[in-house]
């Protein structure tokens, strides 16, 4: 199976070297094209045989499995370039939120699948959201399945909750980084110890309470319950916690929903004029 990404941006590079470095891939089973040559230049040199494309039609001609991996408005230019190239027999997997499904199939003759994937595919972990097109077979969803679970644990989710499961999955890793960031500021501000001390007590807490959680030692209430004693410090530090941050995340996710909401609307007016203009070279050329 030959796998093309189009698109070897921040993600595209990061699903890159994820897969390869999980043989899931083999270097010489991926062909890649960017716009910006020097990205695709350094990744095959870090990935001795892996094949750089001079077209986004070339990574369709000799694909089986195309990525796109390529921010929502260079949609249009993208599906312009492949052309043809884009048979029936395809699969094309998006891996961006805003674009629907079923926009997607209405432009291409070839069966059409998402996946959003997590930072922490880059460690081989995490969660990657799936949701499949109309046009899907049981084969390519087995293969969808079996490709990304070798960097992640694939969960397929419904169109109505993509957009919160991306914000706890995807977006999650940037929140939780930011809160860890503040903390560790405080802590170097109010009591003078060292950033780089403050950065690898937190981390280490960090590794160690993902184990508890992965193991299964603890859940989340339950965790907290242990290390918060009655009359303890940790409770003590608790209280400005439940005083400040309740409420907080509500206003995270209206504030991602709705720039979401502005994002599908954009793509999808982004496809409809691509759509529109396919229709009328269609009928010119008739």
């Amino acid at each position: 199976m030959q796998v093309g990404f189009i698109g070897t941006g921040s993600m595209g590079a990061i699903l890159i070297d994820a897969f390869i470095a999980a043989h899931s891939l083999a270097p010489d089973k991926i062909i890649a094209f960017n716009r910006t040559p020097d990205k695709l230049t350094n990744l095959a040199a870090r990935h001795p045989g892996l094949r750089a494309a001079n077209s986004n039609a070339e990574v369709a001609e000799e694909s089986d499995v195309v990525l796109l991996c390529v921010k929502p408005l260079e949609y249009r230019q993208a599906l312009e370039e492949l052309g043809d190239a884009l048979t029936e027999q395809k699969l094309l997997v998006t891996i961006t939120s805003p674009v629907q499904l079923v926009q997607l199939e209405d432009l291409v003759p070839c069966a059409v699948a998402r996946a959003v994937p997590s930072i922490t595919n880059a460690a081989r972990s995490g969660l990657t959201l799936v949701e499949f097109g109309q046009r899907i077979t049981d084969e390519q969803r087995r293969l969808v399945l079996s490709l990304f679970s070798r960097i992640s644990q694939p969960l397929e989710v419904s169109e109505g909750f993509l957009r919160i499961a991306s914000d706890l999955s995807s977006c999650g890793p940037a929140f939780l980084s930011y809160l860890l960031q503040q903390m560790i500021q405080a802590a170097v501000d109010e009591t003078g110890i060292s950033r780089e001390s403050a950065t690898f007590l937190t981390t280490q807490m960090v590794l160690g309470f993902a184990d508890l959680l992965r193991q299964d030692v603890f859940s989340l209430p339950s965790l907290q319950e242990r290390v918060c004693v009655p009359g303890g410090i940790t409770g003590e530090g608790l209280i400005p916690l439940r005083e400040h941050v309740p409420g907080v995340f509500q206003e995270v996710f209206r504030r991602t929903h709705a720039k979401f909401a502005e994002d599908r609307a954009a793509m999808s007016e982004h496809l409809q004029l691509t759509a529109t203009e396919r229709s009328e070279a269609a009928r010119e050329s008739v």
